[in-house]
């Protein structure tokens, strides 16, 4: 991995630079109509505070309410004053992407808050690696390595930039306990009862064709609870009706570019496509 002053003075800077002529199109395009538009410094100034909120991260807990199997209903739900019959605490870690923006030891303390959360289970939902991080197998298992302490409560899915370097992932994920589903189910015991897990596979192509066999060879077994892992969401208009009660994904991070910490609802993602970018 590259060293703290290079991703300070190079990765850091590249990263601003790259995402905020992105938000300057505008910018350019009214420019090369030969028109002179104002402010030209915005979308770098925007760039910047949208690059600092990247290091402050926030603490949300998010109550939802899932319908019974079959029934398609899901909403947000504030902590109920009575008794739930089935509570169930879940962490989600996603993309984390070991590489420039995540070090070993800010992964680590995000698995380390993971565990002090005292989840059910904790899902990974893919991109575990960067190219920076394909050098050293054993990285990503020392970065996960407080998950241990949940050994058997771990489960991830497949990611796409988990393909460039299988191996390292496996090995890795492997090392602090976590289980990898690949087109697979696992059932774990929980204060809610049995829940199943079921992991997808990633594919460029033919996504509805994969996840329908899936999904077939893998039918509800009776009111047990499943949660879904599946990287890309833009996938998830091809699950057949009542795979899961709950999907997870990422992928999109966040949108990848947009002003969400603004209170403005768009990215880039959600402006140019149908593809699920952010929230629930």
């Amino acid at each position: 991995m590259r060293p703290l002053a290079y991703r300070v003075l190079v990765s850091w800077p590249a990263a601003w630079f790259l995402g905020s002529t992105l938000l300057a199109f505008p910018w350019d395009i009214a420019a090369a109509a030969g028109f002179r538009p104002l402010g030209v410094f915005v979308p770098y100034a925007l760039g910047m505070l949208g690059f600092i909120d990247t290091f402050l991260p926030r603490r949300n807990t998010v109550h939802v309410v899932v319908g019974a199997p079959g029934r398609a209903e899901l909403s947000r739900s504030a902590p109920s004053r009575g008794h739930d019959p089935r509570p169930l605490r879940i962490v989600q870690i996603t993309d984390p992407h070991l590489g420039p923006f995540m070090s070993v030891g800010r992964l680590r303390r995000v698995c380390e808050r993971a565990v002090a959360a005292k989840p059910d289970p904790v899902l990974l939902t893919g991109d575990s690696l960067t190219m920076e991080s394909h050098a050293d197998h054993t990285l990503l298992g020392r970065s996960l390595a407080p998950l241990r302490d949940l050994e058997g409560r771990c489960f991830a899915c497949v990611g796409n930039h988990d393909l460039e370097a299988p191996a390292h992932g496996r090995a890795g994920l492997a090392s602090a306990g976590v289980a990898l589903l690949v087109d697979t189910v696992s059932r774990v015991e929980t204060r809610a009862g049995p829940v199943e897990i079921l992991g997808f596979d990633f594919r460029f192509r033919d996504r509805k064709t994969h996840l329908e066999e899936v999904s077939t060879r893998y039918p509800r077994q009776g009111d047990v609870m499943r949660i879904g892992l599946l990287h890309d969401p833009g996938a998830f208009r091809h699950l057949p009706d009542g795979t899961a009660d709950l999907v997870l994904s990422g992928h999109t991070h966040g949108g990848q570019l947009g002003l969400l910490w603004m209170g403005l609802p768009y990215t880039i993602v959600s402006a140019l496509s149908r593809v699920p970018d952010h929230g629930l």
